[in-house]
Protein backbone atom coordinates (compact mmCIF):
# COMPACT_ATOMS: atom_id res chain seq x y z
CA UNK A 1 0.00 0.00 0.00
CA UNK A 2 1.23 3.69 -1.50
CA UNK A 3 1.99 5.89 1.79
CA UNK A 4 1.31 9.32 0.32
CA UNK A 5 3.94 12.05 0.73
CA UNK A 6 4.68 15.55 -0.21
CA UNK A 7 8.04 15.62 -2.12
CA UNK A 8 9.42 17.31 1.42
CA UNK A 9 8.01 14.45 3.44
CA UNK A 10 10.06 12.51 1.69
CA UNK A 11 13.45 14.43 1.33
CA UNK A 12 13.44 14.68 5.17
CA UNK A 13 13.21 10.78 5.73
CA UNK A 14 16.02 10.46 2.67
CA UNK A 15 18.03 12.69 5.05
CA UNK A 16 17.62 10.44 8.21
CA UNK A 17 18.44 7.44 6.84
CA UNK A 18 21.71 8.87 5.60
CA UNK A 19 22.46 10.28 8.46
CA UNK A 20 21.46 6.76 10.34
CA UNK A 21 23.44 5.18 7.87
CA UNK A 22 26.61 7.07 8.50
CA UNK A 23 26.44 5.97 12.29
CA UNK A 24 26.31 2.72 11.89
CA UNK A 25 30.52 2.84 11.04
CA UNK A 26 31.05 4.50 14.58
CA UNK A 27 28.54 2.59 16.86
CA UNK A 28 30.21 -0.21 15.56
CA UNK A 29 33.49 0.99 16.38
CA UNK A 30 32.52 1.83 19.90
CA UNK A 31 31.12 -1.75 20.42
CA UNK A 32 34.89 -2.75 19.19
CA UNK A 33 36.42 -0.51 21.61
CA UNK A 34 33.87 -1.59 24.50
CA UNK A 35 34.42 -5.05 23.80
CA UNK A 36 38.24 -4.96 24.16
CA UNK A 37 38.08 -3.34 27.63
CA UNK A 38 37.00 -6.96 28.99
CA UNK A 39 34.01 -8.36 31.13
CA UNK A 40 31.21 -7.62 29.03
CA UNK A 41 28.83 -8.63 31.81
CA UNK A 42 29.74 -5.52 33.52
CA UNK A 43 31.03 -2.97 30.93
CA UNK A 44 27.96 -0.37 30.72
CA UNK A 45 30.17 1.31 27.44
CA UNK A 46 29.61 -1.98 25.76
CA UNK A 47 25.86 -3.05 26.49
CA UNK A 48 24.78 1.14 25.83
CA UNK A 49 26.48 0.88 22.16
CA UNK A 50 24.92 -2.34 21.55
CA UNK A 51 21.48 -0.56 22.23
CA UNK A 52 22.01 2.43 20.16
CA UNK A 53 22.72 -0.15 17.45
CA UNK A 54 19.92 -1.94 17.86
CA UNK A 55 17.74 1.26 17.99
CA UNK A 56 19.38 2.50 14.84
CA UNK A 57 19.03 -0.63 13.14
CA UNK A 58 15.64 -0.59 14.13
CA UNK A 59 14.74 3.06 12.63
CA UNK A 60 16.84 2.34 9.62
CA UNK A 61 14.34 -0.62 8.58
CA UNK A 62 11.17 1.52 9.05
CA UNK A 63 12.28 4.48 7.37
CA UNK A 64 13.91 2.03 4.25
CA UNK A 65 10.43 0.59 4.62
CA UNK A 66 8.64 3.68 4.52
CA UNK A 67 10.65 5.17 1.41
CA UNK A 68 10.00 1.84 -0.24
CA UNK A 69 6.38 2.49 -0.30
CA UNK A 70 6.04 6.28 -0.55
CA UNK A 71 4.27 7.72 -3.38
CA UNK A 72 4.70 11.42 -3.71
CA UNK A 73 1.28 13.16 -4.24
CA UNK A 74 0.52 15.36 -7.19
CA UNK A 75 -0.65 18.17 -5.50
CA UNK A 76 -2.42 19.62 -8.65
CA UNK A 77 -4.76 16.95 -8.68
CA UNK A 78 -6.40 17.22 -5.46
CA UNK A 79 -9.97 19.03 -5.17
CA UNK A 80 -8.99 22.01 -3.46
CA UNK A 81 -12.96 22.21 -2.37
CA UNK A 82 -12.55 19.98 0.01
CA UNK A 83 -9.60 18.27 2.79
CA UNK A 84 -7.06 16.45 1.31
CA UNK A 85 -3.61 15.33 2.02
CA UNK A 86 -1.52 18.29 1.96
CA UNK A 87 -4.50 20.88 3.01
CA UNK A 88 -4.14 23.96 5.47
CA UNK A 89 -6.88 23.86 7.72
CA UNK A 90 -8.88 26.10 10.26
CA UNK A 91 -10.68 24.49 12.79
CA UNK A 92 -12.90 26.27 15.03
CA UNK A 93 -14.06 24.12 18.67
CA UNK A 94 -17.07 25.60 19.51
CA UNK A 95 -16.61 29.77 19.76
CA UNK A 96 -13.20 29.16 20.52
CA UNK A 97 -10.93 30.72 18.53
CA UNK A 98 -9.66 29.07 15.16
CA UNK A 99 -6.24 26.72 15.23
CA UNK A 100 -4.55 25.95 11.93
CA UNK A 101 -4.03 22.57 11.40
CA UNK A 102 -1.89 20.90 8.28
CA UNK A 103 -2.87 17.36 6.90
CA UNK A 104 0.57 15.64 6.38
CA UNK A 105 2.26 12.31 5.03
CA UNK A 106 4.68 9.75 6.88
CA UNK A 107 7.79 12.09 8.03
CA UNK A 108 6.48 15.45 8.20
CA UNK A 109 3.81 14.72 11.40
CA UNK A 110 4.29 16.87 14.34
CA UNK A 111 1.56 16.94 17.19
CA UNK A 112 3.26 20.08 18.58
CA UNK A 113 3.30 22.16 15.32
CA UNK A 114 -0.35 21.01 14.72
CA UNK A 115 1.37 18.82 11.50
CA UNK A 116 -0.93 15.75 11.56
CA UNK A 117 -1.39 12.50 9.57
CA UNK A 118 -4.15 11.86 6.67
CA UNK A 119 -4.03 8.51 8.65
CA UNK A 120 -5.22 9.97 12.37
CA UNK A 121 -7.90 9.76 14.01
CA UNK A 122 -8.57 13.88 13.28
CA UNK A 123 -6.87 13.70 9.63
CA UNK A 124 -9.26 10.71 8.72
CA UNK A 125 -11.96 12.91 9.87
CA UNK A 126 -11.34 15.61 8.21
CA UNK A 127 -10.46 13.98 4.97
CA UNK A 128 -13.67 15.08 2.08
CA UNK A 129 -15.08 17.97 4.47
CA UNK A 130 -15.45 21.26 2.80
CA UNK A 131 -15.59 24.58 3.88
CA UNK A 132 -18.11 25.00 6.94
CA UNK A 133 -18.84 21.44 7.91
CA UNK A 134 -18.56 19.91 11.24
CA UNK A 135 -16.14 17.29 11.69
CA UNK A 136 -16.48 14.74 14.84
CA UNK A 137 -13.48 13.28 16.03
CA UNK A 138 -12.84 11.04 18.60
CA UNK A 139 -10.31 11.63 21.56
CA UNK A 140 -10.00 9.81 25.15
CA UNK A 141 -11.71 12.68 26.67
CA UNK A 142 -14.49 12.24 24.27
CA UNK A 143 -15.73 13.79 21.21
CA UNK A 144 -14.90 17.01 20.12
CA UNK A 145 -16.87 19.23 17.30
CA UNK A 146 -14.34 21.49 15.37
CA UNK A 147 -15.88 23.93 12.39
CA UNK A 148 -13.98 24.03 8.83
CA UNK A 149 -13.64 27.80 8.64
CA UNK A 150 -11.11 27.61 6.05
CA UNK A 151 -9.13 25.12 3.37
CA UNK A 152 -5.82 26.34 1.82
CA UNK A 153 -3.41 24.08 -0.07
Amino acid sequence: MAIPVTAEGKRKMQEELDVLLARIPVIAKQIEEAREKGDLRENAEYHAAREDMSMTNARLSELKSKLANSQVVDESQIDTSRVAFGAKIDLQEGRGKAETWYLVGEGEDDPLENRILTSSPMGSALLGKKLGDVVEVKAPMGTIKFTIKKIVY
